[in-house]
């Protein structure tokens, strides 16, 4: 895997009761592929996907379910042994704990991820 492909910042950026501008957060990215950690949520955080198209790598998480919600754009998530789910605009679907997975993008896309504050978004190793 190459991780200097990735920006990710697992510091939650605005904690609580601050006002969270995901349009703003979009029109500062100048990374291809960010993960951005917006909001912790009891023992979940909300994560910000902004990805300009490509591919991810194959990995999983043992002990965490991971939720996508796609804000604007296309996502695939081709998953170990059954077909790719395709996500439109306003729709999500949660990855279960240890099912092998890698996220694509075919162009840009804006996804907000739910999942605990222990994944980490490159998978277990």
């Amino acid at each position: 895997m190459d991780e200097d492909r990735y920006q990710i910042d697992l510091h939650d950026k605005y904690g609580h009761l601050n006002l969270i501008d995901i349009a703003a957060e979009v029109a500062a990215s100048d990374h291809p592929w960010r993960n951005q950690t917006l909001t912790t949520v009891n023992d979940s955080v909300v994560r910000l996907g902004i990805i300009q198209g490509g591919d991810f790598h194959w990995h999983q998480h043992e002990d965490e379910d991971e939720f996508f919600l796609v804000l604007d754009g296309k996502l695939l998530i081709d998953v170990e042994a059954s077909e790719t789910i395709e996500l439109g605009r306003h729709q999500g679907v949660t990855i279960p704990k240890g099912v092998r997975h890698r996220p694509r993008a075919p162009g840009p896309v804006v996804i907000l991820m739910v999942e605990t504050a222990s994944v980490v978004p490159t998978g277990d190793r």
